[in-house]
């Protein structure tokens, strides 16, 4: 572009903001370069590792879920955007999703530092000071699920038939399917984990749940016009729904496997759930576009 074009654009710009173009050449005349690791912010970054014991590889699980929390706000931050408003294209739909699947399949794929990178010893001694926080409590991961499907197939297995298609809040989150990683099926007593949890962030989640039950990615996808519905996008759908659905919750399983069952016992987690249970995506058959499979598709959910 040519010096008098930009300068032209400049005047434009300040001219509708109502802002004073030479106020703002004049600050740039006197701002500091730029450089990466203030634009990074990469001190702050560095900052954040409290570890709560001096074992060297707790660092390695707390940066690495640091690094998890990250990409799912990546996720986040493409459904947002699908979610935003009605009349969004196919096209852009795909796009938004598709982005989304990469940053699961990153978080998939790099499970193998947790499960190669720490010490068993070490994990099995330094975890109990983690007690009785646990990876359910990421709100991060319960907004994607409430941005991507209709509420009734984020209850537990056993009622979902019975509330198929239902819109009432209050009562589908009754039976929401990470209270089975919180609830003592015995007593009905809460865990302090679920309490936390839900003292911290449930009038959240449920401010969610009602914004988006009109116009999460199911409910944006129904809304395109036929030809839309491209096998692309259906396509797509399906995959972003396999990996973040079953391929990563059973890397994640194996995981646990690895660390919680290694010695003579198997432990319980941190935040005292049946954790197996809980993880095992044929368990807890969580899918947020049940309608897009084929019966086969349906029967095979959640096996390795």
């Amino acid at each position: 572009m040519q010096r008098e074009d930009l300068i032209k654009k400049l005047e434009q710009k300040y001219t509708e903001q109502e802002q004073p173009m030479d106020a703002y050449l004049e600050g740039l005349l006197h701002a500091k370069a730029i450089n990466y690791w203030d634009y990074i912010q990469v001190d702050a970054l560095f900052s954040l590792q409290k570890t709560r014991t001096d074992f060297p590889d707790e660092v390695i699980f707390l940066m690495y879920h640091q690094v998890t929390e990250l990409l799912l706000k990546l996720v986040t931050h493409e459904l947002e955007q699908a979610t935003a408003e009605e009349g969004i294209t196919g096209a852009v739909l795909q796009e938004k999703i598709l982005r989304a699947k990469r940053y699961t399949e990153v978080a998939q794929m790099s499970f193998g530092v947790m499960r190669e990178g720490m010490d068993p010893e070490q994990y099995n001694m330094f975890r109990h000071t983690l007690t009785p926080a646990s990876g359910f409590q990421s709100a991060t991961f319960r907004e994607i699920e409430f941005y991507c499907t209709d509420m009734w197939n984020l209850v537990m297995n056993r009622k979902k038939e019975e509330l198929k298609g239902s819109q009432d809040i209050e009562e589908l989150f009754k039976w929401i399917y990470w209270q089975m990683a919180g609830l003592d099926h015995k007593t009905g007593k809460k865990s302090l984990t679920l309490k936390q949890f839900e003292e911290k962030y449930l009038v959240t989640f449920k401010g969610l749940a009602n914004k988006y039950q009109k116009r999460n990615l199911w409910q944006q996808y129904l809304a395109l016009p036929e030809e839309e519905k491209t096998d692309e996008l259906v396509a797509t759908m399906k995959e972003f729904d396999q990996v973040f659905n079953v391929k990563w919750p059973l890397v994640h399983l194996r995981t646990a496997e690895h660390y919680l069952e290694h010695g003579k016992e198997v432990k319980a987690a941190t935040g005292g759930s049946e954790w197996k249970k809980y993880l095992h995506p044929s368990f807890q058959r969580r899918m947020f576009f049940p309608e897009l499979l084929t019966e086969q598709e349906l029967k095979n959910w959640g096996k390795d």
